[in-house]
Order: structure tokens, then C-alpha cells, then sequence
């Protein structure tokens, strides 16, 4: 049962509690499994087959597959324990930010080095400046 969330109301945001942690735990843990060498060798070897030893959801399997970050944070992965599959792929920290962002990796350093991401729509639902307090519920 979901408790009162009330940062719930963050566009774009998903908040990584207990309640997804319980949720993407096997995700997590196939994540983690990444970090020794033979696990990776296998998984590249054949992705699909090493994902299925893994009790995940057929949805979550897809979004690996699929190298969607921001749907497996949405399934319960942590950026944390997902970072494992891009360093498996490769992938340096700021190019899979990147890629979630729907920017190249220079665009994405750049955006970053320019102070991040505007704060413009990415308030609470119910605040419309930044001045404006947030109402409590």
C-alpha cells in the first residue's frame, strides 16, 4: 500500500524509495551480477538468455534489452546498479546521462557545465514560480 507521496508530484521524476527498491530488486540484483567478469562475458555472450536466470518482469528484461535507462528507473532500477550495464556496454557515466536525456554526451556536458538542466517544468505540479511556496496537502 502506497503511503502519502508528496513528491509524487515532480515532473520527470521518480523517486527511488522502498516501495520501487521492492520493485526492482531482482533488476538491481542482475545489475550488480555485472560486476564480475565472467557474468559479463556471458551476458554479452547472449543477453536474453543470461536476463532469463533472472526472475525480473518480461517488461523490465525488455527495458535492459532495449538499453532504456529511464523506463527501468520507472520499473525500479537504480541509476546506481543500472550504471553497471553501461559500464558493461562501455559506457562512461555522462554518455548514458546523456542518452536519457535525449542529448549527445558533449550536448549533455555541456548542458552541465552551464549549470544543468533549467528548473523551468521540472517544479512541483502545483508551483508555478520559484518564489512560490509549495502547498502542503
Amino acid at each position: 500500500m502506497a503511503l502519502d507521496k508528496p513528491y509524487k508530484d515532480v515532473p520527470g521524476t521518480t523517486i527511488f524509495d522502498a516501495e520501487m527498491s521492492r520493485l526492482g530488486y531482482h533488476l538491481n540484483q542482475f545489475c550488480m551480477s555485472l560486476m564480475k567478469p565472467a557474468n559479463r562475458e556471458r551476458f554479452k555472450a547472449d543477453e536474453r538468455a543470461y536476463l532469463d536466470e533472472w526472475p525480473m518482469t518480461e517488461e523490465q528484461k525488455q527495458a535492459v534489452l532495449a538499453r532504456d535507462l529511464n523506463r527501468c528507473i520507472q520499473l525500479g532500477g537504480n541509476i546506481y546498479f543500472l550504471a553497471k550495464i553501461g559500464a558493461t556496454d562501455g559506457k562512461s557515466f555522462q554518455q548514458m546521462a546523456g542518452s536519457m536525456t535525449g542529448l549527445s554526451e558533449q550536448e549533455y556536458r555541456d548542458m552541465m557545465l552551464r549549470g544543468g538542466r533549467s528548473i523551468e517544468g521540472n517544479r512541483y505540479v502545483g508551483e508555478t514560480s520559484a518564489a512560490a511556496p509549495r502547498e502542503k496537502t
